[in-house]
């Protein structure tokens, strides 16, 4: 796409980047209430700034003439090492999120490959997601696998 800017989300990009990322719920999950949505708006700031100012969570952002149009972001884990290394840094992504009428333009193959570009300069090892359906094919054409080791979950109520 012509005039696409990328570049690193700042703390003043966060209630828009917010807003992207209750549309993708919204997407995913359903409709919620204007409070709910309100309300969780409200502590995802929160805790993006946080996480933002710590060097936790980066994300990016792209420009199409100047309008916002996608983002991602990553979660960045120190984890602790083996007989290699004492820790390794491991980077999850998430909020990939392109408004509708920009989707299909690579835009966000574009973010994706920005954002590992900044984790191999950060020296993240290991990247992982969650995707939709949708997403499947984009995260499998940059090599993005099932995973080599068992992966299991357990929510905890």
């Amino acid at each position: 796409m012509e005039n696409l800017t990328i570049r690193l989300v700042q703390e003043s990009d966060l209630p828009q980047m917010i807003a992207a990322r209750i549309d993708y719920l919204t997407e995913m999950q359903g409709e919620r209430s204007a409070d709910y949505k309100q309300e969780l708006a409200a502590q995802l700031l929160t805790m993006m700034r946080g996480t933002l100012k710590e060097g936790s969570f980066f994300a990016l952002l792209a420009e199409a003439d100047g309008v916002t149009v996608s983002y991602g972001g990553m979660i960045v884990k120190k984890i602790p090492g083996d007989f290699n290394r004492s820790s390794y840094l491991e980077g999850e992504i998430l909020n990939m999120y392109t408004l509708p009428a920009f989707r299909r333009k690579g835009i966000s193959s574009a973010i994706l490959q920005a954002l590992l570009d900044r984790a191999r300069a950060l020296g993240i090892t290991k990247v992982a997601l969650h995707c939709s359906k949708d997403g499947e094919p984009l995260y499998r054409k940059f090599g993005f696998s099932d995973p080599v080791y068992p992966y299991l979950e357990r929510m905890i109520d």
